[in-house]
C-alpha cells in the first residue's frame, strides 16, 4: 500500500479537491456545450423544411386567394372597385407582353438600392458621432428621432420644390426616410455594448479609427444591422411614396408611376398589380439579404440557433 504524502496539509488537500472538482464540472460542460453544438449543425430533411418553411406561407397565400376570391363573387364592392385576382393576373400579363416587367422593376429597385446605399454612407459615421459626442448627441439625437417618426410622403412636395421633377428629389426623399433609422440603430447598437469590451479595446491599444472599426462596429452588429434592415423599408417605402407623387416623363416608368398610371385610368387591376410587385420586391430583398445576414449575425453571437 502506498504511503500517504505528509508534504501537504489539510487546507492543501481540500484546495486540490476543489480544483479537481472544478476541472470536472468544466469538462463536463464543455462536453454538453460540444454535444449541444454538433446537434444544431445537424442538418434537417428536406421534407421538415418543406413542412416548416414552405407550407405555411403557401397556405396563408391560398387562404388570402380563398377569401378574396369569395368577397368578389359576393361583390362586397363593385367589381370595377374589387376585382377578382385572376383580373389583377391577367393586368399583369399584360404589362408581361409588353415586356415592361423588368424595365418597371428595375427601375424602382435600382433608384431603391442606390439610395439606401447613400443612406448607408451618410447613416452609419452620423450614428458612431451621435452615439459617441455627448453634445451632439443632446443637439440633434431628438431630431433624429422625430425625422424617423415622420411619414416620409410628408417629404415629396417640398424635394420637389427644392429639386424640381428629377430622380434628384425621389433621392432627397428616400435619403430623409432611410438615414435616421441607419443612424438610430447604430446608435442602439453603440449603447449595448459593454462598457468592459470598450476598455479592454484602450488597454490593447485600440484607440480613435482603430476602435471603432476593432471593437465598436463588430460589438454593436447586431444593432447596427437591425438599423440597416429597417433603413431599407424606410428607403423603400420612401421611394414608393415618392415615385407615386412626383411622376413626369422624365423618372421613367417605375412601380411607383404604374401605380400612377392605373389611377389616371381607373384601373383597379393595374393598381394592384402594383402593389403586389412591390410587395414581392420587398418580401424578397427582406428574405435574400437582410434575413440571412441577421440570423448569422446572431448565431456568431450565441444568440440564435441553426434553423
Amino acid at each position: 500500500m502506498a504511503a500517504p504524502d505528509l508534504t501537504k496539509t489539510d487546507p492543501e488537500i481540500g484546495a486540490d479537491a476543489a480544483h479537481k472538482h472544478a476541472e470536472d464540472d468544466l469538462a463536463g460542460l464543455e462536453a454538453g456545450l460540444d454535444a449541444l453544438e454538433s446537434y444544431e449543425k445537424e442538418r434537417k430533411p428536406f421534407s421538415r423544411v418543406l413542412l416548416e418553411k414552405v407550407l405555411p406561407p403557401v397556405i396563408a397565400i391560398l387562404l388570402v386567394l380563398a377569401a378574396w376570391q369569395i368577397a368578389y363573387s359576393m361583390e362586397i364592392k363593385p367589381r370595377y372597385a374589387l376585382p377578382s385576382p385572376q383580373d389583377v393576373w391577367d393586368a399583369f400579363m399584360v404589362q408581361w407582353k409588353k415586356g415592361t416587367v423588368f424595365e418597371i422593376l428595375w427601375t424602382s429597385l435600382s433608384r431603391g438600392i442606390l439610395g439606401f446605399l447613400i443612406a448607408v454612407a451618410i447613416g452609419t459615421p452620423l450614428g458612431l458621432i451621435v452615439a459617441r459626442v455627448s453634445w451632439i448627441r443632446a443637439a440633434i439625437g431628438p431630431i433624429l428621432s422625430g425625422l424617423q417618426s415622420l411619414p416620409s410622403v410628408a417629404w415629396v412636395p417640398p424635394a420637389v420644390i427644392w429639386f424640381g421633377l428629377n430622380n434628384s428629389a425621389i433621392y432627397a426623399v428616400v435619403l430623409l426616410g432611410a438615414v435616421p433609422s441607419i443612424a438610430n440603430g447604430l446608435v442602439a447598437g453603440i449603447d449595448q455594448i459593454p462598457p468592459l469590451y470598450l476598455r479592454a479595446g484602450r488597454v490593447l491599444g485600440a484607440r480613435g479609427l482603430n476602435s471603432v472599426w476593432h471593437v465598436m462596429l463588430p460589438a454593436s452588429l447586431p444593432g447596427y444591422v437591425a438599423g440597416l434592415k429597417q433603413g431599407w423599408a424606410f428607403s423603400w417605402r420612401s421611394l414608393m411614396a415618392a415615385e407615386l407623387i412626383a411622376a413626369g416623363p422624365e423618372l421613367g416608368s417605375g412601380l411607383g408611376q404604374l401605380m400612377d398610371q392605373g389611377r389616371d385610368l381607373g384601373d383597379m387591376p393595374m393598381m394592384l398589380t402594383a402593389v403586389f410587385m412591390i410587395l414581392i420586391v420587398g418580401i424578397g430583398i427582406e428574405m435574400l439579404v437582410f434575413t440571412p445576414v441577421e440570423r448569422l449575425v446572431l448565431r456568431q453571437r450565441g444568440l440564435a440557433t441553426s434553423k
